[in-house]
């Protein structure tokens, strides 16, 4: 079991500033995972705390103790790479044994953490291969057998499924999942680009933007309550819609002119301050569904293009303020033509505006109302 702890932990080199100021806190037996764009920081983050990169300034401590100085070795962290880093000439046996060969554990010790690892990560009949017989996604389980065996305090993966196709990183996603659920004590971080497998594996996720962490939630908390404008956009495929919009009437509910010229009614709590203040309006493609009630309009607009993905279709619809299409995320089933004019409505519960600054009204200090 770990804690780690990070304040303000810087990472520079030379004049180039990677990571600016990171505070966070992990408890034992999370999994998180950490996104964001490419450049953002998030694997410099992750090697930090690995020891493989030294923490420029700030303090990094596991389980209480601060280990800026400690070499990687004394750290009780196993980390896992996205080129699996095994040896070619070995079986599978002596690339999980290997680490513990070097450290010269007892044998029969060894041969029980070996053995227990496979079991639990399907890889028993597979211990006498070489890596170059088995597939990817077998060879990933390799390498975090091999994490394993070595009973660490913490896990670092490094985004381990992007070498990895569609079919073998859905079944090796699943294998991390009843991973994590078989050492329920053990704290796993997760570096990767890809938000489905943020959703579906992490206990919170870290949001992060050019070196700075952006937001840190639940899955469903950053995907229904956004803090701003970049995680709202970040979070969710398709991206968010988002429009500019004045607040015309501050309170609950709350009445946004779109640049459609639409008039949505949002009940969305906004300081009365907030009049005639210029917004970003917006809605996920999937909470839209289509109306013929047209005092329940949200958008109307012309359908321009149509991706059919058989459950789901991807709809395209020009709302004519002249910037990037709608998009609305439709049952397959649904009988939409392209050319024709639809209206779309949505839940008030999903809409979302943000200021100025980009951060979501939910999340603002209440200003003080006007007399």
């Amino acid at each position: 079991m770990a804690d780690l702890t990070l304040r303000q932990v810087k990472k520079s080199y030379g004049n180039v500033h990677v990571l600016h100021g990171i505070d966070l806190d992990i408890r034992s037996g999370e999994f998180i995972v950490f996104v964001g764009p490419s450049g953002c920081g998030k694997s410099t983050l992750l090697r930090t705390i690995a020891g493989l990169e030294e923490i420029t300034s700030g303090e990094l401590k596991i389980d209480g103790q601060v280990v800026n100085d400690v070499p990687p070795s004394k750290r009780g962290i196993a980390m896992v790479f996205q080129s699996y880093a095994l040896y070619p000439h070995m079986t599978v046996y002596d690339n999980m044994a290997f680490g513990m060969k070097i450290a010269r554990e007892d044998k029969a010790e060894i041969d029980r953490r070996v053995k227990q690892a496979a079991e639990i990560l399907q890889l028993t009949k597979y211990l006498d291969r070489l890596p170059r017989a088995m597939s990817g996604g077998q060879r990933q389980r390799v390498a975090i057998g091999r994490a394993i065996v070595r009973n660490p305090k913490v896990f670092l993966f490094d985004e381990p499924l992007s070498n990895l196709d569609a079919a073998l990183r859905v079944a090796t996603r699943i294998e991390i999942a009843k991973l994590k659920e078989s050492m329920p004590e053990t704290t796993m971080i997760y570096v990767t680009h890809d938000q489905v497998e943020a959703m579906t594996l992490a206990d919170r996720i870290v949001v992060l933007k050019d070196g700075h962490v952006e937001q840190v939630g639940t899955p469903m908390d950053l995907y229904k309550k956004p803090g701003n404008l970049f995680v709202a956009q970040f979070i969710g495929s398709p991206a968010m819609n988002v429009l500019p919009a004045t607040i015309e009437r501050p309170g609950s509910p709350t009445a946004a002119r779109l640049a459609a010229e639409t008039v949505a009614h949002v009940p969305i709590a906004t300081p009365a301050s907030a009049k005639g203040e210029t917004v970003s309006f917006g809605v996920r493609p999937e909470d839209l569904f289509v109306t013929e009630d047209p005092d329940n309009t949200l958008f109307r607009g012309q359908v321009d293009y149509i991706e059919q993905l058989g459950e789901v279709q991807l709809v395209y619809i020009d709302i004519g303020h002249g910037g990037q299409p709608l998009t609305a995320k439709l049952p397959g089933s649904a009988e939409v033509r392209r050319g024709e004019t639809i209206r779309l409505a949505a839940h008030p519960a999903d809409l979302h505006i943000f200021d100025q600054d980009g951060r979501s009204f939910l999340h603002k200090e209440p200003a003080a109302e006007a007399a």
